[in-house]
């Protein structure tokens, strides 16, 4: 997500005097914060998790420019912050080379950074939600050339998918998450039952959410994004509440207000 969330006029205010913590910066964060104050609440922003560079930085560089030279058939993006890295390293993506886009969210950034993205998940916004749609994208052509950049702790299933479907995947590590402590009274306004609502976008949040606040009151709900990240915050022994229907953060803001409303 690269801006605020548009919301209906009669939204409403739902989740009037409730503070939700948002576990990300930038733009994503911003956009959250301002369609969590359109529906009346009050949010915290309190970046979790950052991004560092990859460690093996003269493997990325090779990569991209293979990438540039025109080697591969096509790059596999999951994330937006895959897209920073390529904005970062000003990479050209040749028009000979197509572009497979996890979700809408990771499109969209494609989008604004000045590239395209020839393949999105119509429901699935996944990677298991590619692979369903992959060979009838690609009319089942096997032994393509195929760019896969991911994080550090990514796990590989589009890769392996792609593999067991017969294409050669050059799996490139782009980045690496890394925890970002939080203040001394975001955490003290949390262990104290004072925020409301936590938000959690990924295995990462999740752990640090666990790690550096847990274990979260009974009181404050706990919202996913998707399935993945509820099994990725169960291992961590974070308890989930609530999760998103799509894997939006549109979505995850409307679960919380489904549950604030019945709360009311």
């Amino acid at each position: 997500m690269t801006g605020a969330i548009n919301l209906p006029a009669s939204a409403g205010k739902p989740l009037a005097g409730w503070r939700v913590l948002v576990p990300r910066g930038g733009p994503w964060g911003d956009g959250v914060a301002a369609a969590l104050r359109a529906r009346g609440a009050s949010p915290v922003v309190a970046p979790l998790i950052n991004f560092a560079p990859s460690d093996d930085q003269a493997a990325l560089e090779a990569a991209l420019a293979k990438l540039a030279a025109g080697g591969f058939d096509w790059l596999t993006v999951t994330s937006a912050t895959t897209v920073d890295v390529l904005s970062t390293y000003n990479a050209v993506i040749p028009e000979t080379t197509k572009v497979a886009a996890v979700g809408e969210t990771t499109a969209a950034a494609l989008v604004a950074a000045g590239y395209q993205a020839d393949i999105v998940p119509s429901e699935d916004n996944s990677a298991r939600g590619m692979l369903e749609e992959w060979e009838a994208a690609t009319e089942g052509a096997t032994g393509l050339n195929v760019l896969a950049l991911r994080s550090a702790i990514a796990k590989q299933v589009l890769s392996i998918g792609l593999e067991r479907m017969g294409h050669h995947v050059e799996a490139v590590v782009a980045y690496r998450t890394i925890g970002v402590p939080v203040s001394p009274k975001v955490a003290d306004d949390v262990r104290s039952g004072r925020v409301n609502a936590v938000l959690v976008t990924s295995g990462s949040v999740a752990e640090q959410v666990q790690q550096q606040l847990g274990p979260i009151p009974e009181s404050i709900l706990v919202a996913a994004i998707g399935p993945q990240t509820k099994k990725d915050a169960a291992q961590v022994g974070l308890r989930v509440d609530v999760v998103a229907r799509e894997r939006t953060a549109e979505s995850l803001i409307d679960a919380v207000v489904e549950a604030a409303t019945a709360k009311a």
